[in-house]
């Protein structure tokens, strides 16, 4: 998931169970109380990805692949982590003499915000080695795209309409300055997405804005919304995300469930099996069947009545090339992540080359799919270049 769909997700949490509880009498100890169990909650909700750090200091091109979402994603280890982030976070607390959580209580806070990074990776198709470092399996549950613009709103919005309601003389222009701003980032994301030819109807854009209208307005009506805490606001929020996830799993049963028909109705023989999330929502999947011969592939739309119209990939034939590309350690490292794979062999300046993708992810036009591996062979059938594929064939 994108680092500010975590990081909001984390003051959600942050807000809705922890900034409210046990505050000191002052006023300015309670502020920064409520901060300072806010921030790690979302420091925690966005820790998980300090392995991208690591990935800097790598000299493996496989990096990405070999780091990323392993033992800073893994529940084993999430103990660990929290207590050392309560550790830190309670001793600066009493360096500065500032109000905070206790040890124990800043590590419950940490360890709820390093869950939610995790389970909010874990949903998506990219996989999360979860039981890092005792199981490097990649745990991936296809529910959600990796940048989910629902779930965004869904953590954001709880948290803007608290801050709208907070102040009685000021909450219609705080709505009013939201409203408009969200309704100018919904236009914005709606062009974008059908720049990149995944995009929403105009009329979402209407709907969008008249939902936010209800949001930001509706509760002054007779002052009941002033009379909830910030809270209230977020815990609502969370049954909100609880239940859009919930949503999204139906969604991911029933676009599996026509993958798994055609595949039974053709009598393939499956090697791996899936339904991915696509953007721009949760109607939209990506149907795939990996067999010993190559990769089916369709796109789902969940209203159409129309059976899928799956394309098939292709493995090209077998030969030596092949053959040794798939000995290559670092081929082996890539199929051990990629669930898709299709092998491609062709000739580039009179040199064999084996190219992997996988069929998981798409690219933009003249552009290979991101995460595909080549490999460059010389007239001797040595290999001379090999490695992940970053500019266009």
């Amino acid at each position: 998931m994108d680092p500010l769909t975590h990081g909001l997700t984390g003051a959600l949490i942050g807000k809705a169970f922890f900034a409210e509880r046990g505050l000191p009498s002052s006023p300015d100890n309670a502020r920064r109380f409520r901060h300072m169990a806010t921030f790690a909650a979302v420091l925690g909700s966005i820790f998980p990805d300090a392995d991208l750090i690591a990935e800097l200091f790598s000299k493996s091109d496989l990096a990405v692949i070999e780091l990323h979402r392993n033992v800073t994603h893994s529940f084993v280890c999430l103990p660990f982590f929290a207590a050392l982030l309560a550790a830190l976070t309670h001793g600066y607390a009493r360096r500065r003499k500032l109000e905070a959580p206790g040890w124990a209580e800043l590590t419950l806070i940490y360890a709820l915000g390093i869950a939610s990074h995790i389970l909010l990776d874990v949903i998506t198709s990219f996989g999360t080695m979860i039981w890092s470092p005792w199981k490097h399996t990649r745990a991936a549950w296809d529910l959600a795209f990796i940048l989910d613009f629902s779930m965004l709103a869904v953590a954001l919005l709880p948290q803007t309409v608290a801050w709208v309601y907070r102040r009685r003389e000021q909450s219609f222009r705080r709505g009013l300055v939201l409203w408009s701003v969200l309704t100018a980032g919904a236009a914005g994301v709606t062009g974008f997405m059908r720049l990149v030819r995944f995009g929403f109807s105009p009329r979402v854009v209407v709907a969008v804005s008249v939902l936010l209208a209800a949001l930001f307005f509706l509760p002054a009506a007779r002052g009941w919304g002033f009379g909830l805490r910030r809270s209230s606001w977020c815990r609502a929020g969370l049954v909100v995300f609880a239940a859009y996830l919930g949503v999204c799993a139906a969604a991911h049963c029933a676009a599996l469930g026509r993958v798994q028909q055609y595949a039974a109705s053709r009598h393939l023989r499956v090697e791996n099996l899936g339904a991915l999330p696509l953007p721009p929502s949760l109607l939209h999947w990506s149907g795939l069947i990996r067999t010993p011969e190559g990769v089916y592939d369709a796109r789902l739309h969940l209203f159409s009545g129309d059976p899928p119209e799956f394309r098939f990939f292709a493995d090209a034939a077998p030969n030596g090339y092949v053959e040794a590309a798939r000995q290559l350690p670092k081929v082996q490292t890539y199929l051990w992540f990629a669930r898709f794979p299709v092998f491609h062999f062709y000739q580039r300046d009179a040199q064999p080359v084996v190219e992997i993708s996988d069929l998981r992810f798409f690219g933009r036009p003249r552009r290979p799919n991101p995460f595909t591996f080549s490999v460059t062979f010389d007239s001797a059938g040595r290999v001379i270049q090999q490695g992940l594929v970053i500019e266009p064939r």
